[in-house]
């Protein structure tokens, strides 16, 4: 087996220092890559070495291949785990690291390279005996014959790229009339942001769930699935709340759609942590789901599996690449409770979730039963520009899905942030909803009920608040320099602590 006595962490903010945490644990040195943006992160102060990769600019920092390879080689590195983003599902990389003969945490290259052709991965499924959603991958990828297989399949129908994800290039197409431009525009788009512009056509499936499947494989052979994931409230494709178990689910209709996400894995060769996602049609026993792709990389929503199983999936994911085998049949594994997670971004719900970047002068995360805080910020800190706006995940946890729910919109209302504009309240309002208590979900509702849960969310902080938060954060600041300099005898005072009656 091998001995990953130190590992790299290929990443950035919140799964950067998630990684470090759980190599902590197990005992593990950690080598945190940071770009200039990001000298004084949390997540490079938690690490036992840091090197700078490069500029603020992801494609001159996190994304260069061999500069994160040369940080290994310079901090003797034995594995790098890739995070989620980033390089995560890139082939080349795990083909890299193979070659410079460094572990990477995370299926080989190969099969990251299989599974990355939505095309590829359909017909994997399809020979595993996995259902797809009719539909068809012209092998002439001509504008004409994507509109025949368009007409057979029927209206609505869906036009995807094979290469990418993320709704990218993803048009929907009701009639005869949107078809050609329809076309004509997810080439374009997809060509420009995977440099692979062949479609596929789907038929539409008007309101379905989207749940997917963590699995873990080993390289014994051995195959296990932890149960689904509900992510059906996006936005643009992106999910924004993420819980298990689903409210759609039966154990039937779980049993089969963990049994054909298995033998995906199996077909694939699959190895390590990866997710396997559905689309889901009706609820019950008799509810049909098709297969939609695979993720090959630990997910942004990992942590609600983690609080019902009970299991560490960076953990497994470092002994699988270690070459241990899994320490679970799959009759071993069981869900208990309930677990939510909701994405903390610094967007503005009333402007259409402008993202925004600032101080955070003002930054304090709940603490409280059942409650758990995945961040990679601190007060005093800045959202930049140059990242994705996601401050922090908040996951809370209970014997019910009712428990769940009323614990993280508590730790919500216990959430101040002042400094930036934040969907706290957005998402407050969403978990009150009368359709999501009563779990009355699918991928089109914020599509419905987006905008009057924006309106609802959208009072503003009194700009008296926002005066007293400078004012504070300036005199915190200065107290903090003359502390250093030994000008007050080095009391240590906080004045947010004389503060009261405020929430951002």
């Amino acid at each position: 087996m091998a001995s990953l006595d130190k590992v790299l962490v290929a990443n950035r903010g919140e799964i950067a220092l998630r990684v470090m945490r759980t190599c902590r644990a197990m005992g593990i040195a950690t080598v945190a890559v940071y770009s200039d943006a990001d000298g004084d992160a949390p997540f490079v102060r938690c690490a036992d070495e840091a090197i700078r990769i490069g500029p603020a600019p992801a494609r001159e920092s996190y994304l260069v291949i061999p500069a994160l390879l040369d940080a290994a080689r310079r901090t003797g590195a034995a594995a790098i785990h890739p995070g989620y983003g980033f390089l995560s599902e890139n082939a080349a990389f795990a083909n890299a690291c193979l070659e410079a003969g460094i572990t990477f945490i995370g299926p080989p290259g190969e099969v990251i390279d299989r599974l990355g052709s939505k095309i590829a991965a359909r017909a994997i499924a399809q020979k595993a005996g996995v259902p797809v959603v009719p539909g068809a991958t012209p092998a002439d990828q001509s504008n004409d014959a994507i509109a025949a297989s368009a007409r057979t399949i029927g209206f609505p129908v869906l036009l995807k790229p094979s290469a990418g994800g993320g709704g990218i290039g993803m048009k929907t197409i009701r009639d005869e009339r949107a078809l050609a431009a329809g076309i004509d525009q997810a080439r374009r788009e997809a060509t420009a942001a995977f440099g692979d512009g062949t479609l596929y056509v789907e038929r539409l499936i008007e309101r379905p769930r989207h749940v997917e499947i963590q699995v873990l494989a080993d390289n014994h052979g051995n195959v296990v699935h932890l149960f689904e994931r509900e992510c059906s409230i996006q936005r643009r494709h992106q999910k924004v709340v993420e819980e298990t178990p689903s409210t759609a689910v039966t154990p039937a209709l779980r049993q089969r759609m963990g049994d054909a996400a298995v033998a995906l894995a199996r077909a694939a060769g699959y190895r390590n942590a990866g997710t396997v996602e559905f689309l889901l049609e009706g609820t019950g026993d008799a509810a049909s789901f098709y297969f939609l792709e695979v993720n090959t990389r630990l997910q942004v929503e990992h942590p609600v599996t983690e609080r019902v199983t009970g299991v560490d999936l960076v953990h497994a994911q470092i002994a699988v690449a270690r070459g241990e085998p899994l320490p679970w049949a799959q009759g071993s594994l069981a869900q208990r409770g309930h677990a939510i997670e909701v994405r903390v971004y610094a967007e503005d719900p009333s402007r259409n979730d402008l993202p925004q970047a600032g101080p955070l002068l003002l930054y304090r995360e709940p603490s409280m039963p059942g409650v758990r805080i995945d961040s990679g910020v601190a007060e005093g800190g800045e959202i930049g520009v140059h990242y994705d706006p996601l401050v922090a995940k908040l996951i809370a946890d209970g014997e019910t899905r009712e428990v769940a729910r009323r614990r993280a919109v508590e730790a919500l209302r216990n959430y101040p942030i002042l400094g930036i504009r934040t969907n706290v309240s957005f998402l407050i309002e969403l978990l009150e909803h009368p359709r999501f208590v009563a779990g009355d979900i699918d991928t089109r509702f914020l599509d419905v009920e987006g905008d009057a849960l924006r309106a609802r969310s959208a009072a503003e902080i009194p700009d008296e608040v926002r005066e007293v938060a400078r004012a504070v954060f300036t005199a915190k600041a200065d107290l903090s320099r003359r502390s250093t300099a030994g000008e007050d005898g080095g009391a240590k005072v906080d004045p947010w602590d004389t503060l009261r009656g405020y929430r951002g």
